[in-house]
């Protein structure tokens, strides 16, 4: 996938620069979908060196549980090692560990005999769990994980690419009604590469496999690697191409585990091995997303517009061209409120505390897209992503403490210690009894996805050693800085806000205003979501970063539209009203997370439900406080620079 490029002349239009920016992000989404750092340096294999597969979790989309795959009595090498896994991996469930499965470059082998395996009522059972649930085997080799090549009857159409192979599958013999379980025991490896025609050398560029399922026959008694097969022989060039006699699962049954490898040159490049699992076949889908957001971005643009012709130019030239009393009433209803516009709200200090952690999440998230969109956490990363996520979260702390005490302090509060404490705890302890919920849950089911008590120890001390600390920095810088000014006097005695409009009620104007922000980004979520519950990778962050501005945009300015007219019907309690309307998107991202599960997925597990409604309620809360802190800032600076423009008599 080469990166698009494309040029566009000057313009004399007072939207040259606007749509030169945009263009800029659009070749940007373009170039992100191509150009990333695969995060190993490449390895050369000449003919006859050893090529060793590891074995990598179990996963299904039913359960959304993963499991170490030695926890099937799959066969075993003589000493099982783990690979050493980072933060995001353990996190993941990723549990990466030697195998049986040992090749020699560009030397292929038919039928090679792995093991045999005797099952009994409890190993049987646990192959039929798992086949029941839709298991997928993972493994990798030279960092590229295997995939099963699905091509459509479609000719024109690329070929689908999915992760893992099923560890087997349900059927009937033919005249018979009983339902059967099958296990996949025999693959059909191909280790794809691209040769140096100078060296000779060769770098693997594609891993795929072809599952079968066949019940082998051998001669005589087992004898282990001496063993001829009679259903699968090198020596007669007999391999197995179709599961016509497949391997049940059942108590006392044998299955004998084979594969074969083959070996296929490949064009593709090893800087382009990962363009084919990352193939994308949906752009017009994406682009739809980007028009409809841009179309709400418009209409709230003229919208902020006009409010700003009309405050800032009719009002602040002190109303001289009004006819009528009545018109000047309408036209001025936000000034009225001038005395009581910056009174501190209630519960002032869980504002702070949440602006605080708002603007934390916000510095992590746009530097962790910037690292995307620079390819450093490219899927071949793996786990690169949560880790740099957790990692920027809890640097991001100084941030936070600054926020939170010098909102603080132009509420004359004193006690900044007590609000750095809050703002480091808070957020973070709220997630963490969750997650400790869902993990005990995970526990339970002896799934490979919880996270082990060493982890849990890092986390608290990346919590507490070094986040914590880092908040009450933040918080001591900014509450030594000098306080902001308000642009007009604190009347003392609190004006009496008049009967509002229904359509002004405070629980239906902040619900209308998380509409919007939502939206704008409904789209792209859907693709996350799969993402994330389908096993699939998400990598254009082109796109995503697009959103994520557009986000940005429409939060600010639906807030400022909706405070404005709150002002004008001169009902002065913005500050928590701007913070909740555009936090409440996240209601709605809570509701389309709902229709998700039960319209997308297959989960029929009490356990697996509470998994995904728990990382979703944790989802939307980080959501909520994200979208709420940028909409409180937009409403933040556009009522100190309204009322500063203005003279108060």
């Amino acid at each position: 996938m080469a990166p698009a490029g494309g040029r566009c002349r000057r313009s004399s239009s007072p939207f040259a620069a606007p749509i030169s920016t945009l263009l800029l992000l659009l070749l940007l989404v373009h170039g992100a979908r191509s150009f990333y750092l695969p995060g190993v340096a490449p390895e050369d294999f000449i003919k006859g060196d050893e090529l060793r597969v590891k074995v990598n979790k179990l996963t299904s989309t039913k359960t959304q549980l993963p499991y170490s795959f030695y926890s099937l009595p799959f066969c075993r090498p003589a000493k099982i090692v783990d690979s050493a896994e980072n933060l995001g991996e353990v996190l993941r469930g990723d549990r990466i560990e030697n195998s049986p499965y040992v090749f020699k470059m560009r030397e292929p082998k038919m039928c090679n005999v792995l093991c045999r395996v005797n099952l009994d009522a409890k190993t049987a059972k646990e192959f039929k769990e798992k086949i029941d649930d839709e298991y997928r085997v993972n493994m990798i080799l030279d960092n590229l994980p295997l995939v099963v090549a699905i091509r459509r009857l479609d000719q024109e159409s690329p070929t689908i690419f999915q992760l893992g192979y099923h560890v087997g599958f349900k059927g009937q013999y033919s005249g018979s009604k009983e339902e059967k379980y099958f296990i996949h025991n025999h693959l059909a490896f191909t280790v794809k590469f691209h040769r140096d025609l100078q060296t000779d050398a060769a770098r693997i560029v594609g891993f795929e496999v072809k599952p079968y399922s066949i019940k082998h026959e051998y001669e005589g008694k087992w004898a282990e690697d001496k063993t001829r097969l009679t259903t699968c022989d090198p020596h007669t060039k007999r391999t197995v191409i179709n599961s016509n006699t497949p391997q049940e699962v059942d108590d006392k049954k044998e299955i004998v585990f084979t594969y074969d490898v083959d070996f296929q040159e490949s064009d593709v490049k090893w800087a382009s091995r990962w363009d084919a699992y990352l193939l994308m076949s949906d752009d017009q889908i994406h682009w739809f997303s980007i028009v409809n957001s841009l179309m709400i971005v418009l209409f709230l643009s003229g919208m902020v517009a006009m409010i700003m012709l009309r405050t800032l130019y009719r009002d602040i030239s002190k109303y001289n061209e009004l006819e009528t009393q009545e018109e000047a009433q309408e036209e001025t209803g936000w000034k009225l409120v001038h005395g009581d516009v910056f009174r501190p709200p209630m519960s002032s200090e869980l504002l702070c505390v949440y602006v605080g952690t708002g603007v934390q999440f916000f510095c992590m998230i746009l530097v962790t897209m910037l690292f995307a969109i620079l390819g450093f956490l490219s899927p071949s990363n793996r786990g690169g992503l949560m880790t740099a996520m957790l990692l920027l979260w809890v640097f991001m702390g100084l941030f936070a403490g600054y926020a939170s005490s010098r909102l603080y302090k132009l509420f004359k509060g004193t006690e900044w210690k007590k609000i750095a404490l809050r703002t480091a705890i808070m957020f973070p302890g709220i997630v963490s009894a969750i997650f400790f919920v869902l993990n005990a849950l995970i526990w339970g089911q002896k799934s490979s996805g919880a996270v082990p008590f060493g982890t849990m120890f890092a986390l608290v001390f990346l919590w507490f050693g070094i986040s914590v600390p880092l908040v009450f920095v933040g918080s001591y810088i900014g509450f030594k800085k000098t306080a902001l000014e308000d642009p007009v006097k604190t009347n003392k005695i609190p004006r009496q806000i008049p009967e509002q409009a229904w359509y002004m009620n405070p629980a239906f104007s902040i619900l209308i205003g998380g509409i919007l922000p939502f939206g704008a980004v409904f789209i792209e979520l859907f693709f996350i979501l799969t993402s994330i519950w389908l096993n699939q990778f998400y990598y254009i962050f082109g796109f995503l970063f697009l959103v994520f501005i557009i986000l940005i945009i429409t939060c600010a300015e639906i807030t400022v539209v909706l405070c404005y007219f709150q002002l004008c019907s001169e009902d002065y309690l913005w500050w928590w009203r701007s913070y909740l309307t555009s936090g409440s998107s996240a209601v709605y991202l809570f509701l389309y997370a709902t229709f998700y599960f039960f319209t997308k997925l297959e989960i029929t597990k009490l356990v697996s439900g509470a998994l995904y409604f728990g990382y979703m309620l944790i989802a939307s809360y980080a959501f909520f406080v994200l979208t709420g802190t940028i909409g409180f800032y937009a409403c933040f600076w556009f009522t100190r620079l309204i009322y500063s423009s203005v003279k108060i008599d």
